[in-house]
C-alpha cells in the first residue's frame, strides 16, 4: 500500500466528518433561501407534499456530495504536497 494512501486515512476520516457537518449547514441556508421556509421536510413529514420532500431530498443530496468532492479532492492534494505523491 501506497504511503501517501495510509496517510491519507486518517485524513480522510477527519474530513469526511467535517464535510457532513459544512454541508448540513450549507444545505439548510440554501434550503432558507429556496423555500421561505427554516426547517427542510422529512420524508414522512405528513403536512408537507411528495413534490417538496423529493426536491429538498435531491438538493440536500447534490450539496452534501459537491461539498464531499471538494474536501476529498483538498485532502488529497495537501497529501500529495506532505508526500510527494497523489492518495489513491
Amino acid at each position: 500500500m501506497k504511503a501517501s494512501k495510509i496517510a491519507y486515512k486518517p485524513v480522510g476520516l477527519v474530513l469526511g466528518a467535517v464535510s457532513g457537518v459544512v454541508a448540513g449547514a450549507v444545505f439548510k441556508q440554501v434550503w432558507k433561501v429556496v423555500s421561505h421556509d427554516e426547517d427542510a421536510p422529512d420524508a414522512t413529514d405528513e403536512e408537507r407534499g411528495w413534490r417538496e420532500v423529493v426536491i429538498a431530498a435531491t438538493l440536500q443530496g447534490a450539496i452534501f456530495a459537491a461539498v464531499k468532492a471538494m474536501v476529498d479532492r483538498g485532502g488529497a492534494t495537501v497529501v500529495r504536497r506532505l508526500t510527494g505523491t497523489w492518495p489513491g
